[in-house]
């Protein structure tokens, strides 16, 4: 049976609290708007309205942002260029290591998407694919931190896309791409090993071990993989042509279209998860949670626009239809033949507009989920993210066929989170103009309501927008995705107008409360300042002292306040704003 729950987040003064209320949706279909595409289609044009903004006014032109070297994180700035407030990047606990730009990479059009990391497994050299415009694009991140250009894969289509995705299976990448024709592709990353990175190389199609084609128009939105079980999956894959997406008579809805990779020279399907509509992103695993009824079953829990089911209601007078956002769809799909598709359970929550991704906190023991929602710091009108806070929606799965939503989390810098990847507590997320941001989420099983949470690290990529209210935007630029599984400790970053990052963390201990002390003149100053001296804290926001600050006119004004020079006042303002915000 499937059980379908619809949860409310109710906010409460004191603690986040989250009270839930079960629904019966069998007879539940979706409003036309997700039905339709309509919800996905905005996203994109907003995406694509924005993008060509940036190109109009050359932000997308990579050649202008230069190599970058190693770059200590100083009181929360890593100055890579002292004095250019456009390769100052404010950070914690997380050291620059090396910068790229999309045209050092081999990219005419840079525009970069998703990326993922591999690693030879007899030799322990660390590589990254990396998806752009026009291709993928190959490097090697040294034992110094440093990327190496060695080559890349051009599109399999002749027009390109903006979404690129990619993922590794054993030895292999499997590249899906939002463009009409390109299938999926399938590269076997061995050959890199041998490469003179002093002439990178340029593949062509010859040079793939397989190629899948059996998609509707040959596009898919997202690529997903079982390493355990060896399979890949092309999510949201609907018809339509280079300027537009259509969903009539899909034989899969948009939902998982399972790969057998068995033969890589030979991918095929043996079928698909169509029940539940349109699939934007998923993460499939061998169950091993607490749920003995699905001990060893192959689920796969699915981040989806909302179900495209008729209703099975015999007494429609009496069963209205209703309305419902989307969900987070978890599936049993351990029989992949045909169109057979078996849903344990659908989830979702006040203020959900338009679920995007998640990662299980632990893999070897499923019992609680973290997810994304790309729209709600837009759009929401009610919940949490009302405020343009990044929000982290935490579920309890420890019973699949009831899961309930317990708590979130919220970043202190105003954007959107994107992808997210759990790795032994800690979950980095790529959100956007705010750059990489690592959570410690160890605390989650015992509190989960998420308040004990707390930002790990950080490194900032996009400092065009640190001066706006809230220290950011609630917009699409910046990092689109992150890799941080090398042993090494590095972590790639792929940016969208820039190029690539390679960061590490110096440690992962949360700053503590700061100490808020009643005789600090600064501290009198800024609260007397009411609103006025909160947005100089946003503006200011760690950004330091360094020459050309905007807020440099105030702050001089606050040293004159406190009888001070403002040499070595910017660490008081820090500690000082720290106990405003």
């Amino acid at each position: 049976m499937v059980r379908t729950t619809f949860y409310g987040v109710a906010l409460a003064a004191i603690a986040s609290a989250v009270q839930g209320m079960e629904i019966d949706m069998t007879n539940v279909v979706s409003s036309e708007e997700y039905r339709s595409g309509a919800v996905h289609h905005k996203s994109m044009s907003m995406k694509i309205a924005q993008w060509d903004a940036e190109i109009a006014a050359g932000l997308m032109n990579s050649t202008q942002y230069p190599e970058l070297g190693y770059t200590k994180c100083v009181d929360g700035i890593a100055a890579a260029i002292p004095g250019d407030a456009n390769n100052t990047f404010q950070c914690n606990n997380i050291d620059l290591y090396h910068f790229l730009s999309h045209a050092q990479l081999g990219s005419t059009q840079g525009q970069g998407s998703s990326s993922w990391g591999w690693t030879h497994k007899r030799s322990g050299r660390e590589f990254v694919a990396i998806g752009q415009f026009d291709g993928t694009a190959f490097v090697e991140i040294t034992r110094k931190g440093k990327m190496v250009y060695l080559g890349r894969l051009p599109q399999y289509d002749p027009i390109g896309s903006r979404w690129r995705e990619i993922r590794t299976l054993g030895d292999y990448i499997v590249v899906g791409s939002e463009a009409i024709v390109h299938g999926v592709q399938i590269f076997d990353m061995k050959k890199l090993l041998r490469l003179d990175p002093s002439n990178p190389k340029t593949f062509s199609q010859s040079d793939l071990t397989g190629w899948f084609g059996e998609l509707p128009v040959g596009r898919t939105h997202n690529i997903v993989v079982n390493e355990e079980l060896n399979y890949a999956i092309a999510a949201g894959s609907v018809r339509g042509n280079s300027t537009t997406r259509t969903r009539e008579n899909l034989p899969c809805g948009g939902g998982l279209i399972f790969i057998n990779m068995t033969d890589p020279t030979k991918p095929t399907t043996p079928g698909c998860a169509a029940a539940d509509g349109y699939v934007h992103d998923a993460e499939c695993l061998v169950y091993r949670g607490p749920d003995k009824r699905y001990q060893g079953r192959d689920i796969c829990y699915g981040y989806n626009e909302g179900a495209s089911r008729p209703s099975l209601s015999p007494y429609p007078s009496l069963h209205p239809l209703l309305t419902f956002p989307d969900t987070m769809t978890i599936y049993d799909v351990t029989n992949k033949i045909g169109n057979t598709t078996k849903i344990i359970s659908r989830t979702s929550y006040v203020g959900a507009r338009y679920i995007h991704q998640g990662a299980v906190l632990d893999r070897q023991n499923q019992e609680f989920i973290v997810l994304d929602d790309e729209l709600d710091e837009r759009d929401a009108t009610e919940g949490p993210a009302t405020n343009k806070l990044p929000t982290t929606y935490i579920l309890d799965i420890r019973d699949l066929e009831k899961p309930k939503v317990t708590g979130f989390y919220q970043g202190k810098t105003r954007s959107i989170d994107h992808n997210q990847y759990v790795i032994d507590g800690y979950n980095y997320q790529s959100n956007y103009g705010a750059g990489l941001r690592v959570l410690d989420v160890r605390s989650v099983p015992s509190d989960p309501t998420g308040a004990g949470i707390c930002e790990a690290g950080f490194f900032d990529i996009y400092p065009e927008d640190d001066a706006l209210e809230g220290g950011g935007q609630v917009a699409f630029l910046g990092t689109w995705s992150s890799y941080a599984y090398f042993k090494s400790g590095y972590i790639y970053i792929n940016t969208i107008e820039r190029g690539s990052f390679v960061v590490k963390m110096t440690g992962k201990n949360c700053p503590g409360r700061p100490r808020c002390e009643d005789n600090d003149v600064l501290l009198r100053v800024l609260r007397g300042k009411g609103e006025k001296g909160r947005e100089f804290c946003r503006r200011w926001n760690g950004r330091g002292e360094r020459e050309g600050n905007e807020g440099e006119e105030e702050l001089r004004e606050y040293a004159d306040a406190v009888g001070a020079p403002v040499r070595g006042l910017g660490s008081r303002v820090r500690r000082a704003c720290a106990c405003l915000l």
